[in-house]
């Protein structure tokens, strides 16, 4: 049975070649987006182990360590578009016209998410 998915002459693979320094250069890019992505990853999970819920400060301390993962959370999504959709190379006004309102979009719906939960606690504390 005959593959059909194959190309002999007009194979992509067969027509791209690269040389070492282009496949170096590629290997660096991603070593350097996975350190990247690490780092941002190991500093959450550090801060959720040494400022967990009840165990640094009040809940004042709670409510801005939130925001901090809020913040780190669209970091790294923006850096993820930036490099997977490969939009680091674009100008700068087309990168913010791609990533601003989906930025806004999150930043609405986690105000959403929290004023939310406050009117709930607020109106379970009315309860009890």
């Amino acid at each position: 049975m005959e593959r059909d998915d194959l190309f002999v002459n007009d194979s992509y693979a067969l027509n791209a070649h690269h040389s070492e320094e282009e496949g170096v250069k590629i290997r660096k890019n991603i070593v350097k987006v996975t350190l990247i992505l690490t780092l941002i990853t190991a500093i959450e999970i550090f801060a959720g182990i040494k400022f967990g819920k009840g165990t640094y400060g009040g809940t004042d301390t709670w409510e801005m360590i939130k925001l901090f993962y809020i913040l780190l959370t669209v970091v790294k999504a923006g850096y993820i578009v930036m490099i997977f959709m490969h939009l680091g190379e674009e100008r700068r006004n087309f990168k913010m016209i791609i990533l601003l309102p989906y930025i806004a979009f999150i930043l609405y719906l986690v105000f959403i998410c929290l004023t939310e939960a406050a009117s709930v606690l607020e109106a379970a504390g009315a309860m009890f």
